[in-house]
């Protein structure tokens, strides 16, 4: 099953930022502390999670992702694209459980590789501050708040219908049709009518007194 590899995108300088927010320069920077981080991770645990205990870690013929360069393609294009894992699986040439191993092998690696460079994203104020080399208070301008609008409530009516399961959920009203009382000498007359008589055997069809 093929997919898109990174020389697919070696001439297209477009499609190359639209699938991992880098350039064609930018990206070849990121590619060989990625690929240590992930040697390194990979020296440690098997592609299912696993400890490893047995043969190291090697690239064979029928890897999906065989180069280091198709390895950070495949990692950067799912956090800028963040597609379901069947989908991502199916644009590089896997099926979904081999995407959703290389997804979580490579995305420590990536992180690990980033912490290494000094540009992994900054996940408080103080952190983004020292990393600045600012104040807090400085580095607070740089930082763009979130603003929530509040969602909109919609007008209530002022009788709202009712919801069409009522009536099918609802207590049923009293039945408009004649009760029939069984204790009537009447009915009890009709029901001896057609009863099956008793002499009735297996073998012999039953009819009632009344045929």
């Amino acid at each position: 099953m093929a997919g898109v590899r990174f020389t697919d995108l070696q001439s297209r300088p477009m499609e190359c930022l639209d699938f991992t927010s880098l350039t064609l320069d930018e990206f070849p920077q990121l590619v060989p502390p990625c690929e240590t981080a992930f040697h390194a991770r990979m020296a440690v645990w098997q592609m299912d999670g696993q400890p490893r205990t047995a043969r190291r870690f090697t690239v064979d013929n029928n890897c999906p992702l065989p180069t280091p360069e198709d390895r950070l393609l495949v990692i950067l294009a799912y956090l800028k694209t963040y597609a379901l894992q069947g989908v991502h699986g199916r644009l590089f040439g896997m099926v979904q459980g081999k995407a959703h191993q290389w997804i979580h092998v490579l995305l420590p690696a990536l992180l690990a590789a980033l912490r290494a460079l000094g540009d992994a994203p900054a996940r408080s104020l103080s952190a983004l501050a020292q990393r600045l080399g600012v104040s807090e208070a400085d580095a607070a301008t740089v930082v763009v708040p979130l603003e929530e609008e509040p969602t909109p409530l919609a007008p209530i009516p002022a009788a709202a219908p009712a919801s069409p399961l009522v009536p099918m959920t609802g207590p049923n009203d009293a039945s408009s049709a004649p009760k029939t009382l069984l204790h009537r000498r009447t009915v009890r007359a009709a029901r001896k009518r057609t009863t099956p008589s008793k002499m009735c055997s297996w073998s012999t069809p039953c009819f009632s007194s009344s045929s």
